[in-house]
């Protein structure tokens, strides 16, 4: 409530500023083009440009909170977890032994959830943007698409070394795609396609569901081609996420046509299962990626992962309460203390045990706390709504944040700002459309 006070003075103050300034009439216009801004850079800029970008967002959306009036702050349900966890990563930031470090890492998690607020404001008073927005993720990650089907094609060779080819054969070796994501990497293209795949089956859908065929079936094989093109990333985690994302569509889809089509259903969902199947045993460099997942100690890239989760742990024990320090400046230092062998370790490799290990256990609540409960969130939504529009973006963000979760079990991409700034995109749609009776102003 104090803030909103501050706020209302501020707004009265600034009344007849506001209605004789182009400038502030037209600031929701200005907010919206820097979010465009945002996931337009981030397929080809580097990190500091895209958040700066963010920050231009979080500054136009400050200036609309001090002078237009009737705008307001207000917490929701799950963003009290949020909340929550952005007050222990300060704390654990003036417990750290490396603080100017873990400054720079607190600095990018302040940006991050500055955008999330921002696209919270926007979305709250501009509801009608959501599909247009999801439509400007769809059509980057479209980009992405495409430059790397040309990668396969052009047989592009690896900057560095992407995978561990000891023991496997001239033709089991794949070539591996990587866009033109910063820094370039397979891994963080396969995690940027599968957290965004969603939104292009949503416009697909959205646009079947408003009958323009044509339309819907253009996003609809921009889909296809995306799960084609993730496959060519060879990123391991993404196929994971890949899974488990047409798992959950799965179950979601079964709600419109268990009862109706219970025989069709099965059969298209066996058929599509028989298909991948023998994709994967058919494609020898496939085949043998996928079985490289299960490989355990025997691929190096696995065993790799093992010893810096063993290290991790290792680091949360002597660090439980309070964590390390956020960002990743701070964590390669202290892993040089923990390691199991000579290589060093961007991360944990796990989103949890990563924020574990910088934040403290209590984060780790917190973090999960408010993941679950956008989760219930949206499969409450899903199950007894009635509005299909609605639906189907509850579900691609439902999808999506599956997809993150997995892929975020076994990678440290996560943590970039490509994925990042559609990752809070996602959580701001869940915030204004998903109703709560929990709701308290901030």
């Amino acid at each position: 409530m104090m803030f909103n006070k501050i706020l209302t003075f501020s707004q009265n103050k600034a009344n007849y500023l506001y209605k004789n300034s182009l400038f502030l009439q037209h600031i929701d216009t200005l907010i919206f083009l820097s979010i465009v801004f945002v996931f337009i850079l981030s397929t080809f800029m580097s990190s500091d440009i895209i958040g700066f970008c963010a920050l231009i967002t979080g500054f136009l959306t400050l200036i609309k909170l001090l002078t237009k009036p009737g705008t307001h702050i207000s917490c929701k349900g799950f963003e009290l977890w949020l909340l929550a966890y952005f007050m222990l990563v300060v704390v654990s930031l003036f417990g750290s032994s490396l603080f100017l470090a873990s400054l720079k890492g607190f600095f990018k998690t302040l940006t991050y959830l500055i955008f999330y607020s921002s696209l919270v404001i926007y979305l709250r008073d501009n509801k009608s943007k959501i599909p247009f927005l999801l439509g400007v993720i769809a059509l980057c990650l479209g980009s992405q698409v495409l430059l790397g089907l040309l990668q396969n094609f052009a047989k592009v060779s690896e900057i560095s070394t992407w995978q561990d080819v000891s023991r496997l054969n001239p033709e089991q070796v794949m070539t591996r795609v990587y866009g033109s994501l910063k820094p370039l990497n397979p891994n963080l293209l396969g995690g940027y396609l599968v957290l965004g795949m969603s939104s292009v089956f949503a416009k697909g859908l959205i646009g079947i569901c408003d009958k323009n065929y044509r339309v819907g079936a253009g996003w609809i094989l921009l889909g296809i081609l995306t799960v084609i093109a993730i496959v060519l990333t060879g990123c391991r985690g993404a196929y994971l996420a890949l899974f488990a994302s047409f798992a959950t569509m799965v179950v979601i889809s079964a709600k419109f046509f268990w009862d109706d089509y219970k025989k069709l259903y099965i059969s298209i969902i066996g058929g599509l299962t028989v298909f991948a199947t023998a994709a994967v045993l058919s494609i020898s460099s496939l085949r043998a990626r996928v079985v490289s997942i299960f490989a355990m100690r025997a691929d190096s890239s696995n065993s790799f992962r093992f010893n810096v989760y063993n290290s991790s742990i290792d680091m949360f024990k002597d660090n439980w309460l309070l964590g390390i320090g956020i960002g990743n400046l701070n964590f390669r230092e202290i892993y040089g203390l923990y390691m199991k062998t000579g290589f060093d370790a961007l991360s944990a490799y796990n989103i949890f045990l990563e924020t574990a290990v910088e934040s403290g256990i209590f984060a780790l609540i917190a973090f999960g706390g408010f993941l679950l409960s956008v989760v219930v969130g949206c499969i409450n939504f899903v199950l007894h709504s009635g509005k299909q529009r609605e639906i189907i973006i509850i579900s691609a963000i439902l999808v999506s944040l599956v997809a993150t979760i997995i892929h975020g079990m076994v990678d440290t991409v996560f943590f970039r700002p490509q994925l990042q700034f559609i990752f809070w995109f996602m959580m701001a749609v869940a915030s204004v459309m998903l109703n709560y009776d929990n709701e308290c102003n901030a």
